[in-house]
C-alpha cells in the first residue's frame, strides 16, 4: 500500500517512546501517538503537534475520580516521560520512573500528552471503570480505554481522539472519511471507525467495536488486516 502511494498512519494509544519498534518493523509512516494527541514523525523521532491536557484539567479529573472509584490510582505522561503514584502498579516495565510518587497531583507542572488510571487490584474493569468516569469527568476530558480485560483507563484532553485528529490530519491532505480506511479493536479506536466510511473491527477484539465499524475482519492471528489491504488494493481506482 505505501509503495503504491497510500498515506500510512500509525494511530495507537502508545506514546512516542514506544515507536523506535513501529520504525523498525516498516520503515514508514506517521504516527498518531497518545490516542491522538501527538502528531509524531516516526523515522525522525519528532513531536510534529500536540494536544495536550491542561493542568486544571487533570488536578480536577484525578479530584472527581477518587471519589467515585476509591482504589482508583493515577499516572501521567509526556511525549518523553512517565510518573506514577505509588500505588499505580505498571502491568509492564516502563523504564522510567519505577519509584512513584504518593500523589500523582505532585507531578502535574506541565500540560500532559495522557493520562492514565487503575485500579490495581482490579476491583473495577475497564468496561465498568469507563461507564462511570464518562459520566463524571465526560466534561473535562475524553476518557477511553484499550483492553476490556484490564482495570484501566487513558485519559486525553477534551476532544482529543484517534478519531478526531485522523479527520483532522486528513483534512489537511484533502482527504474525506470517504478516502480513509482504519481498523481497530477496543474503545480508543471507536471514534476512528466511525468516522473513517470504510472500517473494520477485527473479531477478536471488543464486542462492541462492532457497533461503530462498516465490517468485520478476521482475527489478528489470522490477518484480518494484511487480507482486508490486499482486497482494497486490487479494487479499481
Amino acid at each position: 500500500a505505501h509503495d503504491m502511494g497510500v498515506h500510512i498512519y500509525f494511530v495507537t494509544g502508545r506514546p512516542p517512546r514506544w515507536m523506535p519498534e513501529i520504525k523498525e518493523a516498516f520503515g514508514f509512516g506517521t504516527g498518531i501517538c497518545g490516542n491522538g494527541a501527538l502528531l509524531f514523525d516516526i523515522q525522525n523521532h519528532k513531536v510534529l503537534e500536540e494536544w495536550l491536557i491542561p493542568i486544571a484539567a487533570q488536578i480536577e479529573t484525578v479530584k472527581r475520580l477518587r471519589k467515585v472509584i476509591p482504589p482508583i490510582s493515577f499516572a501521567i505522561e509526556t511525549h518523553d516521560n512517565f510518573h506514577r503514584e505509588v500505588g499505580y502498579v505498571p502491568r509492564w516495565d516502563v523504564g522510567i520512573d519505577n519509584k512513584g510518587v504518593t500523589k500523582i497531583e505532585e507531578a502535574m507542572t506541565e500540560p500532559m500528552m495522557k493520562m492514565l488510571a487503575r485500579c490495581s487490584d482490579y476491583e473495577f474493569t475497564s468496561d465498568e471503570m469507563l461507564e462511570i468516569a464518562t459520566k463524571i469527568v465526560g466534561d473535562l476530558v475524553n476518557v477511553t480505554h484499550s483492553n476490556p480485560k484490564e482495570s484501566l483507563l487513558e485519559i486525553s484532553a477534551l476532544g482529543v481522539s484517534k478519531g478526531a485528529t485522523l479527520a483532522k490530519i486528513a483534512g489537511r491532505l484533502g482527504l474525506t472519511a470517504d478516502d480513509c480506511v482504519s481498523f481497530g479493536d477496543n474503545p480508543n479506536d471507536f471514534s476512528m471507525l466511525s468516522w473513517t466510511s470504510r472500517s473494520w473491527a477485527m473479531a477478536d477484539g471488543h464486542p462492541d467495536a462492532r457497533k461503530y465499524a462498516k465490517s468485520v475482519a478476521l482475527p489478528h492471528q489470522d490477518d484480518g488486516v494484511a487480507i482486508i489491504i490486499e482486497e482494497l488494493l486490487e479494487l479499481p481506482a
